[in-house]
């Protein structure tokens, strides 16, 4: 059976739609799946209005209905909505590493920059606040993992920490990355580093020009942008 807030957002989304505009923004994010054409600001209204008026009781609950959101989509926006459900303020409790296969199956499945990118920076930084030492185990395991995807959540995961950064941390899941080739990966280095940047870029200097020989050029610019 379908649950209630899951019905909702289909509903809304529905009734929202945009047939002009959906087929521009799945072109612009080279998606198979296509999209209601619901705009960014008009998701966020909907979630706001939806969520709060389905209250999940427990975590258990709240991963089976992200879950079946995410994997009964059919459009895209549907799974925009998973993810804005898992990174919803009043389930932060339940951001702990009891979530990290959902977010783990949302990342592998979802294959591309803007999903992986906004569970990275938010959801499993949630966790690694919340689970500091098996989660930076397992960040370690991801840096390494066969999956890109993966790997640049990893290379994320702090990129709200400023200050708080653990540069061992940082820097562990970058070493096995710095010889990659691919775009989202050398991408990923160079906006954790120009990140980090913000709040010490001496030592981000420091870290470009010891490794200057293995990052690549793009790596190189986005890291060197704040300092």
């Amino acid at each position: 059976m379908t649950h209630p807030l899951v019905r909702a957002v289909r509903e809304a989304l529905e009734e929202a739609s945009d047939p002009a505009k959906a087929p521009q923004m799945q072109a612009y994010m080279k998606s198979v799946m296509p999209y209601y054409g619901v705009s960014g600001p008009v998701q966020k209204a909907l979630w706001k209005q939806i969520f709060s008026a389905h209250v999940l009781p427990s975590s258990a609950e709240w991963r089976r209905v992200a879950l079946e959101l995410w994997r009964q989509a059919r459009f895209r926006e549907e799974r925009y909505a998973a993810i804005a459900l898992t990174d919803l303020r009043a389930y932060a409790p339940y951001r702990r590493m009891s979530a990290i296969p959902m977010f783990e199956e949302i990342i592998v499945t979802g294959a591309w920059w803007d999903v992986v990118d906004a569970v990275a920076t938010h959801q499993l930084g949630d966790v690694l606040r919340a689970d500091g030492r098996p989660m930076s185990q397992l960040m370690r395991r991801w840096a390494r993992d066969r999956d890109i995807w993966k790997r640049r959540a990893a290379l994320l995961c702090q990129i709200r920490f400023k200050q708080k950064t653990d540069l061992d941390l940082l820097y562990d899941c970058i070493e096995p990355n710095l010889d990659r080739p691919e775009f989202f990966i050398r991408k990923a280095i160079g906006w954790a580093l120009r990140q980090y940047a913000w709040v010490n870029p001496r030592e981000v200097r420091r870290y470009v020009k010891a490794h200057k020989a293995r990052l690549s050029p793009l790596s190189v610019r986005e890291a060197l942008k704040n300092s």
